[in-house]
């Protein structure tokens, strides 16, 4: 039964935003995209999985990098156009650039007043070591 798919507000190209929090802390490590399958995959499997709008085909977190996401919950919006996956990531790499999150860059002051953007978190793997070809 797939009516609970049904109360997701897809967009035009059939898609949904898909951010991946750490289930114990809280923290946000990625947001990507899911379409219908990559989220009906994901309930079914407890792996997260979504739509690579790059390559046009579905992404099975962790398919070549090995840096799996275990979901233990599964959460929509109270506009029903944003999915919220509480995961486990495995490796604790979840971005491509070999950091924990993708969120490691900071809006922060410069010493003329202006803005910059600053890196707060470390490389853990190089994406060479993460993604051997």
């Amino acid at each position: 039964m797939s009516d609970w798919l049904d109360t997701v507000k897809w967009d035009a190209q059939g898609l949904v935003p898909a951010i991946a929090q750490d289930a114990a802390s809280g923290e946000i490590l990625m947001v990507a995209w899911m379409n219908r399958e990559a989220l009906e995959e994901t309930a079914r499997t407890g792996r997260g999985v979504y739509w690579s709008r790059s390559r046009n085909k579905l992404w099975r977190k962790g398919e070549e990098s090995g840096h799996v996401q275990t979901v233990s919950e599964i959460r929509l919006d109270c506009d029903s156009d944003v999915v919220l996956l509480k995961i486990e990531q495995l490796g604790g790499i979840a971005c491509h650039t070999g950091r924990r999150s993708c969120f490691f860059q900071k809006l922060a002051r410069d010493d003329q007043g202006g803005n910059r953007w600053v890196t707060t978190a470390p490389v853990l793997k190089t994406p060479d070591e993460i993604y051997r070809k």
